[in-house]
């Protein structure tokens, strides 16, 4: 298929500027390979495997099945207390790429850039933009509403201009794009290059439930909404009657725990480990506490594809929509 050329790719020697973003608990090594050698981009996230030793036979496991670039993503806040482990199991095995997410990039953006790396910073506004690209980060990614997972406030549509305009490092958009066209957007908008994450989850290689699957086939945008039960800081899930019943809104004795500063040391670690219990069960099984991540761009899916399946779809819709638009001139 004829290539996507942009300086995201250019970066990385990818064909396409498309990242399979990492997910916690779905990202896999089965999807990290496939996107790779797909062309584009494969990511997980280093937390997704309990143990460092489990974490470092990830990495050597896809370092034997791709030689492409992939990603890894670290928390930089500090109730991630594995992150130096992490970061340095990765520069180990060659990682070329990392996404920081939740807090200070400093140590990571000073250590990958010893082994040649590149760091790509999650900001949801222009302030923290600005921060990282101080630090050194190489890359940001625009996170807008209608993501799933971490969910910025601002529209792709304002995002992406607002801080291309602003930085001088190549940004890629995250948020609600499951689509061909919606890439050609997002690149017409000043972006480098997207993530996707949710149209992953309804992949042949994800491990997610069945039930998981049907319920991204079967979700609406509107079947989106945002909780902070899950970390203390809005996610999106799919509103199931679990998520109806118990509320979205954090507990007012978490809540005051989470914004007093004698004890917000605490009590972050402890809302993260309560939320990312609740997601472990739901990922995997269908349960009453049925708690399923998901973004907006649901309503662009519409069955279980491959990996590369999609990344092939996504390409084609790409550039039938540049066709499209080719024919609009005068």
């Amino acid at each position: 298929m004829r290539k996507i050329h942009t300086a995201f790719t250019e970066m990385f020697g990818l064909d396409y500027p498309i990242v399979c973003a990492p997910m916690f608990l779905i990202s896999n090594e089965d999807m990290v390979v496939e996107a790779s050698e797909a062309g584009g981009l494969g990511s997980f996230p280093a937390l997704n495997y309990r143990s460092i030793e489990s974490y470092g036979e990830a990495l050597r496991k896809i370092r034997a099945r791709s030689s492409r670039p992939i990603g890894v993503n670290i928390i930089v806040n500090k109730s991630n207390t594995r992150q130096g482990q992490d970061l340095k199991i990765a520069l180990d095995h060659g990682v070329e790429m990392f996404i920081t997410s939740l807090g200070n990039p400093k140590q990571v953006i000073s250590e990958a850039h010893k082994n040649g790396a590149k760091v790509f910073c999650d900001v949801t506004n222009i302030e923290h933009g600005k921060k990282v690209q101080d630090m050194g980060a190489d890359g940001v990614i625009a996170v807008g509403a209608g993501a799933g997972g971490h969910a910025g406030p601002v529209s792709p549509l304002v995002l992406l201009p607002w801080l291309k305009g602003e930085l001088s490092i190549p940004v890629l958009a995250a948020g609600g794009i499951g689509h061909g066209s919606q890439i050609l957007a997002c690149l017409a908008l000043g972006a480098d290059g997207v993530s996707v994450g949710t149209r992953f989850i309804a992949s042949l290689e994800s491990p997610a439930s069945q039930d998981y699957k049907q319920a991204i086939i079967n979700s609406t945008p509107e079947d989106i909404v945002l909780s902070t039960k899950i970390s203390g800081t809005p996610a999106s899930v799919i509103n199931t009657d679990y998520i109806q019943k118990m509320g979205r809104d954090l507990s007012l004795p978490l809540r005051l725990l989470k914004d007093h500063r004698l004890t917000k040391k605490w009590a972050v670690p402890l809302i993260h480990w309560l939320g990312s219990k609740s997601l472990e069960q739901a990922a995997h099984k269908a349960t009453w506490k049925t708690v399923w991540s998901a973004g907006q761009s649901v309503g662009m899916v519409e069955e279980v594809l491959s990996v590369a399946q999609i990344y092939r779809k996504m390409v084609e819709e790409f550039w039938q929509e540049h066709q499209r638009l080719e024919g609009l001139k005068g």
